[in-house]
This record gives C-alpha cells, structure tokens and sequence, in this order.
C-alpha cells in the first residue's frame, strides 16, 4: 500500500532527509547494515519478554530500511550491488525478528504456538519470492489489485509493533498477519499468472524466458547462434539423441551401420588429405625443377658472352 497508493508522498518527506544524512557522512550500506543490527537487538529484547521496549527499536529498524534508498539516491551510489545488500539484509532481519518471537512465545505459552512465527516468516519470504521472481520474467505484480501491496514489508513491520502493545495481543496479531500476507502472495501470484497467459513475443520475451532453467536454454537454443559450427554439433547430437529414443540406435545393425559410416567419412578425410600432401610435394617438385631449368639456361648464356671477343681477335 506504501509503495502503490502513498510512495510520492513518503518521498518528499524522505528526499530532504536522506540529502541531510549525506552530508553528515551516512552511507546507504551504513543504514543497511546498522538496520540489522537494531532487527537484531529487538529480537532480544523481545526474545527476553520485554515487547514494549521492542516497539522503539523495531521502529528504529524501519527508519533504517526507509532512509537507505533515498541515501542512495542523494549520494549517487544506488546500484545494483547495493540493492541486493539491502534485499538480502531485509530478509535476515525479518527471520531474526520472527525467530525473538518464536523464542518469547516458546517462554510464555505451551503448544505448538512457537510455529506461527515462522509461518509468518514463510508466508513473507513467499511474497518476496513472488515478486522477485515476476521481476526476472519481466511480468507486473506489485499492486496487482487491492492485495497485491497489501502486505508488504513496512505494513508487516507495523502490524508486528500494534502486537507488542500487549502481551495477549502479540497472537491475535500473529494470526492476522499470517493470513494477510498469505492473501498478499497469493494476489501476487494471480497477477503473475494472468499476465503470464500468451504466447512469446520478441527478443523481450525470449529474454524473460531466459531466467527459467529448462525453458531459458529451449529459448537460446533456438537464437541464432555465433559459432555456427556448435550449431552443427548440437544437431548431431540431437540427431543421435532421437534415433536412441526412438530405438533405432539401439544394439544389432543400426548401430553398426553408423560405425561403418563413421569409418567411411574418416577413410574419405585422411584420403583427401593425403591427396592435398600429394599435390603439394607435385608442385614443389615442379618449382624446383623449373628453378633448376632456369639455372641452367642463365649459365649457357654466360658461356657465350665470354666467348665471342676472343673468335673476333683471331
């Protein structure tokens, strides 16, 4: 909903304040990193029972997760790199986060109530993979509808701080959370698939199902290649692949014949190639006998000069 419906506004209100922290010398890895380590002392504090002083250090953790985009932005270092950080260190921290809950709820209640954490924790992973995975496909889903925002990663945070309100609201708030970031991943995923229905259309498409294990080497397979004799190999070996498949390379004559083969095409090269060695050593021998030809000629030449003075003196 943040990202959708109120992200103009959270970035005018987080523009001048990332440009602050820039001069102030605060780097986005800085925030990223220091995030962590906030997620990480909520999750003792919760772990240890003491939920309301979770509340300021989870918004602590917010605040960081918040300001390292726009910190990125104003410094001019938003990259790639930095984005898969701040990916990767938000989901560390939310299993931290989850895994302080688990503890506390094992410490205060008996039962299996210590898993609802971690379902939580599985649900929001599947939201993350979801749109991470439509994002490789180059396929819409964020926002698909009223659900598709609906539980992102500072709603989830928000509605985790109203359950360390009180002790006996932390389950209650739980459970909401867990249906709603289910309903989250499944709007996601209704999105991705219905955006996913047709056929393939130009190199964008190709490109797509190119981050698809199987498929993406199906779609490069069929581009064109650069090396036109790999193109030839794989044929071959597509070639043999369907004849043991359909069991005509199987033992007994077949393959026997293509061995026979094989040897006539070797004999046939080694054949050619002697034959190009014997028209080489043809001409080399016709080249030294011409020079030798020439040799002479040039010396009976040279005879008859020298001997022409001495006739007239006589």
């Amino acid at each position: 909903m943040f990202d959708g419906r109120w992200r103009q506004g959270v970035d005018r209100f987080t523009g001048p304040v990332g440009r602050k922290l820039v001069r102030l010398g605060i780097t986005a890895d800085v925030l990223t990193a220091s995030g962590l380590v906030f997620a990480v002392a909520t999750a003792v504090v919760v772990a240890t029972g003491h939920l309301l002083v979770g509340i300021p250090l989870l918004a602590i953790t917010g605040f960081h997760d918040l300001f390292d985009g726009p910190v990125a932005k104003a410094a001019g270092t938003a990259s790639v790199r930095g984005a898969l950080f701040d990916s990767v260190m938000d989901r560390v921290a939310d299993a931290v986060l989850m895994v302080g809950v688990a503890w506390y709820l094992v410490s205060v209640h008996d039962g299996e109530l210590a898993l609802l954490p971690l379902a939580v924790l599985g649900a929001a992973s599947l939201v993350s993979y979801v749109r991470a995975k439509a994002d490789a496909l180059r396929l819409p889903v964020t926002n698909g509808g009223v659900f598709g925002g609906l539980m992102e990663r500072a709603e989830r945070m928000i509605l985790l701080g109203a359950g360390f309100l009180e002790p006996w609201l932390l389950v209650p708030v739980l459970w909401a959370l867990f249906g709603l970031t289910t309903l989250t991943a499944i709007a996601r995923f209704v999105t991705a698939w219905r955006a996913a229905q047709g056929p393939l259309r130009g190199d964008e498409a190709v490109g797509a199902v190119a981050a698809t294990g199987a498929a993406g080497a199906l779609a490069a397979a069929r581009a064109p290649s650069r090396f036109p004799w790999r193109s030839e190999r794989d044929a071959r070996s597509r070639s043999i692949w369907r004849a043991r498949r359909d069991g005509s390379l199987g033992p007994g004559r077949p393959r026997a014949e293509l061995a026979a083969r094989w040897r006539a095409r070797r004999q046939e090269a080694l054949e050619s190639r002697t034959a190009r060695a014997r028209v080489r050593r043809e001409r080399t021998e016709a080249a030294r006998a011409a020079r030798a030809q020439h040799g002479r000629s040039r010396s009976g030449h040279r005879g008859l000069q020298g001997s022409g003075p001495g006739d007239r003196g006589a």
